[in-house]
């Protein structure tokens, strides 16, 4: 299978781009740079050069294609509603060229965030919610299952962690707690993130372009919670700081998502897909010192 993928030399990308050349299937990635190619071409792939505004280029390998798989997005808080509109504006593209195919066209989202409920694969994400913020996106692709088109969604939770992850929330997480000389939580700490290891999400993806129906929503779930008290000691442990409770407005903007209590199921998915995550848990790779060396 050619599967052409949007942001392969990325942190999901890279561990896709492996999982795919492993299992036999030809890859072709979008590349914004040299830099970016020569990571794509080192992986065993094929490098394409382009960004997420060169829609030409990006429905021609989507033509060309068995499966695309839409990783890319590029988070620039000053034209993020521009950016929005962009990606869907691409997808409607690439639905019309796509239309009646049975292609996959699998793209990566976010678990919802329910504040104290555990999210399932069956809960759709609120646009107005601190992870709904491309919940058009995520409709716009579910909406190309109605075309022909093989379309699904893999949701990430808010940590996809392992070795070499240097943008994550948790790698954001350690630099803010630096900055604060303190390994902060919100409250007494027993709120809960969603959490995989980098290559459990990477195999769930792959699973999803070659075998998910139409429609499909897939959680990409590893751990259903994970303390952030837990976490703040781990840190502590790691980095010689103490553990404490902060306001969260000492956190800016991430001081709500650090503090929301979000877990999120797998079940639906296990059951879909045959997934079992079998990676390091997200403290087991933080006792580890990746995030902290």
């Amino acid at each position: 299978m050619r599967v052409f993928i949007t942001g392969a030399s990325g942190w999901i990308g890279t561990a896709l781009t492996k999982e795919l050349v492993a299992a036999g299937h030809e890859v072709v990635g979008l590349a914004r740079s040299e830099a970016s190619a020569e990571k794509v071409r080192a992986l065993g792939g094929t490098a394409v050069r382009g960004d997420m505004t060169d829609h030409d280029l990006i429905v021609a390998q989507a033509r060309e294609a068995d499966a695309v798989a839409h990783l890319a997005f590029t988070l620039d808080f000053a034209e993020f509603e521009e950016t929005v509109d962009n990606e869907v504006e691409l997808i409607a593209k690439v639905g019309d060229a796509l239309l009646g195919t049975g292609k996959a066209f699998i793209a990566a989202s976010g678990t919802p965030i329910l504040f104290g409920h555990v999210a399932t694969e069956e809960d759709v994400l609120d646009p107005a919610g601190p992870a709904g913020a491309r919940a058009r996106t995520a409709a716009a692709v579910l909406a190309l299952s109605e075309r022909g088109i093989r379309s699904g969604l893999v949701r990430m939770p808010r940590s996809v962690h392992g070795e070499g992850d240097r943008n994550g929330l948790i790698a954001v997480l350690v630099g803010l707690d630096r900055q604060l000389g303190t390994a902060a939580y919100v409250g007494d700490g027993a709120n809960r993130w969603p959490a995989v290891h980098i290559n459990d999400a990477g195999r769930l993806f792959r699973l999803a372009l070659e075998e998910a129906p139409a429609g499909s929503v897939l959680h990409a779930v590893g751990e259903e919670g994970v303390a952030m008290r837990d976490v703040a000691d781990v840190i502590a442990e790691q980095t010689g700081l103490s553990a404490a409770a902060v306001d969260p407005e000492q956190l800016g903007v991430f001081g709500a998502l650090l503090g929301g209590d979000q877990p999120a199921s797998n079940d639906a998915t296990r059951q879909l897909v045959g997934w079992k995550p079998t990676g390091p848990t997200l403290l087991e790779d933080l006792a580890a010192g990746y995030y902290t060396s």
